[in-house]
C-alpha cells in the first residue's frame, strides 16, 4: 500500500462554498490520522476555482474549524509548503500548461456545442432508454475549423477524450472497482484554458503535490475513474484511493439538518467540545476492533488504519455524541470548565460581573457538570444560583403523598434548623438536617429512614427544579441568607 511512494502524503481539499460539516471534518480527520500514523504529511488544499460560489469567509470557517478540532496541516494556504500555492485559484497557469499538453496530443479537444444542443441530445438519448453521454459532435473537427471558430470567438469548453475501455482500480476500503469508460462519453474538463473543472484540477494537483493517498467520501467514487484516465493521459502516477462510507441519518436516509447536518462550528456554539467531536467522528465508519470507545487524538494516530473502515453507511447518533461530550466535560479541570461556561452565563444575562467569586463559580460548575451534556446547558442546570427570586410550582414540592400542610411543616423545620447553624459548610448543614429528619418523620408517621419528606421540599425551595444537585450542595453555595430567604418565599405560597 505504501511501496509506490517514498512518503505518505494525504490531502483534505474542500471547496469554500459553505461551512464545514461533519462529513467533511471526518474526511479531514481520517486523512490526518492516516498521514500521522505513517509519519507522513497532511496537506490542506482549497479548491476555489468556482468563482461564483467560493467565498473567503468559508475558507476562514474551514481553517478555524480544523484548528479548533486540533487537526493541523503540514502544508496549506496559510503556511505554504514546497508544492504551493495551495489555493486552486492561484494555480491557473499550471492547469493551462497541462490543458495545452492534452490538446497538443489530441487527448482533449474544443467543443462548441451549445447548452441547448446538448440538452436536446440528452433528452433524445433518454427517450431511447440510453444513458446520456456526449455523442462526439466536435470530436473530429479539423484544426482549421477549430481555429476559425476560436478566431470568431465562438463559446467553447474543453473535452477530454475518454477511451472506450474498462477502468479499474483497487480501492483500499472497497477492493477492486471497475467502470466502463464507454458509458462516460467525452467529459468536460475546462470551461476554457483559464477555468479548469474539478476532475481535471484535482488530478493535476494530486500529481503536482505528490499526494500518495486520496481518502475521501463515497460520493466521489464516480470521479475516480475520470481522474485516473486524466492522470494516465498526462503520464502521471496514480495515487491510492480510499472512499469512506456515507454518514446517514438514524433512518438510513441522507443526513439532513434535522439529524445533525449542521456546521461543526454550530456544534461548538452549542457547547460541544473538540475532543468529543473527534471521538464521535472517528467512529462514523471506523471500528477499532477493541472493547474501547474513548480515544484521544494521539491514541487515534496509533490505532487508526484504513483496513478497519467499514463499507456500509455510518449512522449519525446524536445520543452517542452527547455521551462523549458529557464524558469529556467531566474530565475537564473545573477552572477550565468555568472559562467555557462563563460566556453562556453572560449571554443569558445570568452572570453579572462581581456577582460571584471564582471559588463560588467553581463550586457551581463542579456540582452541575455531572448532568451536563453540552456546555450551553449550564444556563438551564444552574440558573437558580444566579437568580434573585425563583418561580415555584406548588405541586412540585410534594414528596410521595404529602399534603400541602405537611410540605409547609417540612419547610418550617428546614428554616428552623438552617437558622441555627453557625458554621455554614456543607458537612455541617447535612449533619444538622440528618439529625432532625428521623424525629420529624416519627412525629408525622413517615418511614423514619425516608429523608425525602424533608429534603425534597427543601431542594425545590432552593432550586425551583425537579432535578438539581443535593440541597446540601446548593445551600452551601447560596449562603445562609439567600437560603433562608428562598425558604420564606416558598412558605409564602402555602
Amino acid at each position: 500500500m505504501l511501496s509506490s511512494f517514498s512518503i505518505v502524503r494525504t490531502r483534505y481539499a474542500p471547496s469554500p462554498t459553505g461551512p464545514l460539516h461533519i462529513g467533511g471534518a471526518r474526511s479531514a480527520l481520517f486523512n490526518y490520522l492516516f498521514a500521522k500514523k505513517h509519519e507522513g504529511k497532511f496537506i490542506l488544499r482549497i479548491e476555489d476555482t468556482d468563482e461564483e460560489r467560493s467565498d473567503l469567509k468559508w475558507i476562514e470557517d474551514i481553517t478555524e474549524t480544523l484548528k479548533w478540532l486540533g487537526i493541523k496541516w503540514d502544508e496549506g494556504p496559510d503556511i505554504g509548503g514546497p508544492f504551493g500555492p495551495y489555493k486552486q485559484s492561484q494555480r491557473l497557469e499550471i492547469y493551462e500548461k497541462y490543458l495545452k499538453i492534452l490538446l497538443d496530443k489530441n487527448k482533449a479537444y474544443y467543443c462548441f456545442c451549445t447548452r441547448e444542443e446538448l440538452e436536446e441530445k440528452r433528452q433524445y438519448q433518454l427517450s431511447l432508454g440510453k444513458p446520456p453521454r456526449y455523442d462526439g459532435t466536435c470530436a473530429s473537427l479539423s484544426v482549421s475549423e477549430v481555429n476559425k471558430r476560436l478566431e470568431k470567438g465562438v463559446p467553447f469548453v474543453i473535452r477530454f477524450r475518454v477511451p472506450a475501455k474498462k477502468v479499474s482500480f483497487i480501492d483500499l476500503i472497497r477492493k477492486k472497482i471497475e467502470f466502463d469508460g464507454s458509458l462516460l462519453g467525452d467529459i468536460v474538463i475546462a470551461k476554457n484554458l483559464k477555468s479548469p473543472l474539478y476532475n481535471f484540477a484535482a488530478a493535476v494537483d494530486d500529481y503536482e503535490m505528490q499526494i500518495s493517498h486520496v481518502i475521501r467520501g463515497e460520493e466521489h467514487l464516480a470521479n475516480t475513474p475520470k481522474q485516473i484516465l486524466i492522470q494516465k493521459a498526462l503520464g502521471f502516477s496514480t495515487p491510492f484511493y480510499a472512499h469512506l462510507p456515507l454518514v446517514l441519518a438514524p433512518d438510513r436516509s441522507k443526513l439532513s439538518k434535522r439529524f445533525g447536518a449542521v456546521s461543526v462550528l454550530e456544534y461548538k456554539e452549542a457547547g460541544y467540545l473538540p475532543e468529543a467531536l473527534i471521538n464521535f467522528m472517528v467512529l462514523l465508519g471506523w471500528n477499532p476492533d477493541i472493547n474501547r470507545e474513548i480515544f484521544s487524538l494521539n491514541q487515534l494516530i496509533k490505532e487508526f488504519s484504513l483496513e478497519k473502515i467499514q463499507k456500509a453507511g455510518a449512522i449519525f447518533n446524536i445520543s452517542k455524541l452527547d455521551f462523549f461530550n458529557s464524558y469529556y466535560i467531566r474530565q475537564k479541570p473545573t477552572k477550565k470548565l468555568v472559562e467555557l461556561c462563563i460566556p453562556y452565563l453572560k449571554k443569558a444575562g445570568l452572570l453579572v460581573e462581581g456577582q460571584f467569586s471564582q471559588e463560588a463559580l467553581e463550586k457551581i460548575i463542579e456540582v452541575s457538570k455531572f448532568r451536563m451534556k453540552k456546555i450551553s446547558e449550564i444556563n438551564e442546570l444552574a440558573d437558580f444560583f444566579f437568580l434573585d427570586k425563583l418561580k415555584y410550582e406548588k405541586e412540585m414540592f410534594i414528596w410521595d403523598k404529602m399534603t400541602f400542610d405537611e410540605v409547609k411543616d417540612a419547610l418550617l423545620l428546614c428554616d428552623k434548623i438552617l437558622t441555627s447553624i453557625g458554621k455554614w459548610e456543607r458537612e455541617e448543614i447535612e449533619r444538622k438536617l440528618n439529625e432532625e429528619i428521623p424525629i420529624f418523620n416519627q412525629k408525622k408517621g413517615y418511614p423514619i429512614e425516608n429523608k425525602g419528606f424533608v429534603l425534597w421540599p427543601l431542594r425545590v425551595a432552593l432550586s425551583g427544579k425537579k432535578a438539581s444537585p443535593s440541597p446540601f450542595e446548593i445551600a452551601e453555595i447560596l449562603g445562609k441568607e439567600k437560603c433562608l430567604k428562598r425558604i420564606k418565599d416558598a412558605l409564602a405560597i402555602f
